[in-house]
């Protein structure tokens, strides 16, 4: 049975309706968050700057245990959407009509109802659940050891006798799958809305919502957003520091296009 907390959550996402979109809006989506990122350039490009050096630095620590590595980075792409708070928070400035400045990212920062925070530890455990998940997958049924990305393109990408690879980006779509649904709209939900409004539950609920109305441009919009994000860690990472306030702008437009508010 429904305890509470999951009536409250229930009640919230329908106070929110969904809005009818056509399947190629998510190009839209990237178009605004362009001119979001140029309307905000140093925050925004501050906030790829930090992503690319976190992935550098996760390089660094586990190059010579490529198996960790790989599912560090995928989980990495977890954990991305509650990082990207303070792009939300750029973008809903410039939504307003008003002139976003480091004060916005640091007051969206700010740990003021503690909904981010449980809604960041929720995706780190996820995130850590990935990556131990994956480094025993690979680890455990590779034919030799895997230690570098030679090791895993020769012995798990082209392996022709093994179906390992293809398992492998089988295993992480199905978990990756029920974590992007869960957050397509849930954390700019909570960055635009006080906790009275909407709790975590909620949020959630909302998200799936939007991607039960819309399987068709959501989809589109999470092969846009891998698309993105490996052409940005294929530039030696360096394209991350455009890529990711890109998207993360992007994101917010979707929240906004996607989501309506009921008259309370």
């Amino acid at each position: 049975m429904p305890n509470r907390y999951s009536e409250k959550a229930l009640r919230e996402s329908q106070g929110f309706g969904v809005r009818a979109i056509p399947v190629l809006r998510p190009l839209g989506w990237l178009a605004r968050g362009w001119q979001d990122l140029w309307q905000a350039p140093l925050a925004s490009l501050a906030h790829g700057l930090v992503m690319a050096t976190f992935g550098a630095l996760l390089f660094a620590l586990a190059r010579d245990r490529f198996w960790l590595l790989a599912g560090a980075f995928t989980g990495f792409l977890i954990v991305a959407p509650i990082l990207a708070t303070g792009l939300y928070a750029l973008s809903r400035e410039l939504d307003r009509g008003g002139q976003p400045s480091w004060r916005t990212v640091r007051d969206a920062w700010r740990p003021r109802d503690g909904r981010l925070i449980v809604f960041g530890v929720l995706l780190a455990f996820a995130g850590t659940g990935w990556v131990l998940c994956s480094a025993a997958f690979v680890t455990g049924f590779a034919t030799d050891p895997v230690h570098s990305p030679r090791d895993f393109l020769l012995k798990v990408v082209l392996n022709d006798e093994s179906r390992l690879f293809a398992t492998w980006l089988m295993l992480g779509a199905v978990l990756a799958a029920p974590v992007f649904a869960s957050t397509v709209v849930a954390i700019p939900a909570l960055v635009d809305l006080p906790p009275h409004k909407l709790g975590v539950l909620g949020a959630v609920f909302t998200s799936w919502k939007v991607v039960l109305a819309h399987p068709a441009p959501i989809a589109l919009w999470a092969a846009l957003i891998l698309a993105l994000t490996l052409v940005g860690m294929a530039t030696a990472l360096l394209g991350l520091i455009l890529v990711v306030p890109w998207l993360g702008h992007a994101s917010w437009h979707a929240y906004r296009d996607l989501v309506t508010r009921r008259p309370d």
